[in-house]
């Protein structure tokens, strides 16, 4: 059996799909708004915890922009950049995440995502940094916020891969991120807190210590939160009663027992 072809409507068709195409294409260059004749008439920055992080500030982002020549405003929107603007936010080491678009009623939209700080070091050695929620070091600067500070002795090695995920895990209970307010690492890296409320010292002993990363978070945080159970039972049934002032040390480090220093 032949196959029989008719070319004359095949060809009609063809005709008919190239016109469309051309079409289609024509009204799109057509409305698109011309970026070389819109100005950028306003730009909005939005930086995401502001409130509580101030490393970065609305600002620092303008000033930041007007330093490295990149300012949109009054400039035409096809003079603007936006993934280098984007590329300069991110060179600073505060900044996680930065986001940049245009849009064509000549506003330049500028998105920016801090790092988060979990503890601040303050080392014997003199060093005096902060550590994100990514386990990085960041450098010091004016920050303020109520962060658990951490002392004694703590190496940059020591703060990233067990003072981070120490502070991590206090922080994640409400009740133990209002409480303590400072770790303190002993030479025998065993951990001291001291709490906000009460004149005492505990003392949850030294961390777990695993090579791989992923076993080392889980085992410190499981020990980190049986012992800050152990605290909290230690709190309702023998300060609530005894006095919160009793004693002056709480030693938790053994199992099954309680040492207390009496003041």
């Amino acid at each position: 059996m032949r196959l029989r072809f008719n070319w004359r409507k095949i060809l009609l068709c063809t005709v008919d799909v190239i016109i469309g195409g051309y079409l289609i294409v024509a009204v799109t260059a057509f409305n698109k708004p011309d970026e070389s004749a819109l100005k950028c008439s306003r730009m909005n920055i939005y930086i995401q915890d502001e409130a509580t992080n101030g490393f970065i500030t609305t600002a620092e982002v303008k000033k930041r922009l007007k330093d490295s020549k990149l300012e949109p405003m009054g400039k035409p929107l096809s003079a603007v950049n936006a993934r280098e603007i984007e590329q300069m936010l991110e060179q600073s080491a505060f900044v996680k995440k930065a986001e940049c678009s245009k849009t064509m009623d000549g506003t330049v939209n500028i998105s920016v995502t801090q790092r988060m700080p979990v503890v601040r070091i303050k080392s014997l050695n003199g060093e005096d940094y902060y550590v994100d929620d990514k386990d990085c070091v960041m450098p010091n600067s004016r920050y303020t916020s109520d962060l658990i500070i951490a002392t004694g002795c703590i190496s940059r090695s020591f703060a990233t891969r067990y003072v981070s995920p120490l502070a991590r895990t206090i922080n994640e209970s409400d009740f133990w991120r209002n409480q303590i307010v400072q770790i303190n690492i002993l030479p025998d890296h065993s951990v001291e807190l001291v709490p906000r409320v009460g004149d005492h010292i505990v003392n949850i002993g030294a961390l777990p210590m695993y090579r791989d990363t992923e076993t080392r978070h889980k085992a410190i945080q499981e020990y980190v939160d049986s012992q800050l159970e152990r605290l909290r039972k230690f709190y309702v049934y023998g300060l609530s009663k005894a006095g919160w002032n009793k004693y002056s040390y709480i030693d938790l480090q053994f199992c099954n027992q309680i040492i207390c220093k009496k003041r």
